[in-house]
């Protein structure tokens, strides 16, 4: 790994810090660096999952109290989570890297989708759950669709926070504190789990995940103190942009 290399990866993981505390979906910024650093797909994708993670944990606290009221809520989406979080991470170590790098952009672009459809889905689904004829939660739902976007997640990740959100809203969960709260452990734990099926199958970089971790704790703490001054929406059509951008690039390097 050259100078270069190295600063590139830091500042990488320093942006994508900054992006998933002020408005999410820092993955689009850091793991398509280092694709264009000649990583291999898989190898990158399992590395910036394993460097994320700290964030992701510190997070996870920070959301405690509204937790802490949703204990009935967390124990059913834990199961699927690790479920999930397992098998989307055997997934994708059985899958070629060849046949990965072609679904690259695809996985980009739905990703870049959902963060587009951020705010019109959040709309959406406060106006059912404000709405009267909305339905109690639903048990069968809420895990049935937890364990989707945990293959998800332990595949891929990018923008699964925005999944969990939508279908928590689908399930009946009216709070918006205890959706972000369940949706930011439930991302831990996948992260976690797949990291650690990642960790055992030896396909971590880790002088990548290390650069690119010290990035992401010094990217979160700016991040919450540029939060507070800019717009969410601005860093959001930013990481759009650049999603789409990574999208034309997959699609020329891959075709």
């Amino acid at each position: 790994m050259t100078v270069n290399e190295a600063l590139v990866i830091f500042a990488a993981g320093t942006g994508a810090g900054m992006v998933n505390a002020i408005a999410g979906g820092g993955t689009l910024l850091s793991f398509p660096v280092l694709l264009w650093l000649g990583r291999d797909p898989i190898v990158a994708n399992a590395t910036n999952a394993i460097a994320l993670f700290p964030g992701s944990l510190a997070s996870a606290f920070a959301f405690r109290r509204e937790i802490g009221q949703a204990r009935k809520l967390l124990a059913l989406l834990l199961p699927p989570s690790v479920v999930g979080g397992i098998a989307g991470a055997v997934l994708l170590l059985m899958t070629p890297s060849r046949v990965f790098s072609s679904l690259i952009p695809y996985l980009i672009l739905m990703a870049t989708a959902l963060i587009a459809l951020k705010g019109p889905l959040e709309r959406l689904f406060r106006r059912a759950t404000n709405d009267d004829s909305t339905p109690r939660t639903h048990g069968l739902t809420l895990v049935a669709g937890q364990l989707l976007v945990g293959v998800y997640g332990g595949y891929f990740g990018a923008a699964m926070g925005i999944m969990m959100l939508a279908a928590y809203g689908l399930a009946g969960i009216g709070d918006i504190h205890q959706r972000n709260g369940l949706k930011t452990v439930s991302a831990t734990v996948i992260n976690g789990i797949a990291g650690v099926v990642f960790v055992f199958s030896g396909v971590v970089a880790w002088k990548d995940a290390a650069l690119l971790s010290a990035g992401a704790v010094i990217g979160g703490y700016v991040g919450a103190a540029v939060g507070r001054r800019m717009k969410a929406r601005v860093i959001e059509i930013l990481i759009v942009l650049i999603g789409l951008s990574a999208t034309a690039l997959q699609f020329v390097r891959t075709h």
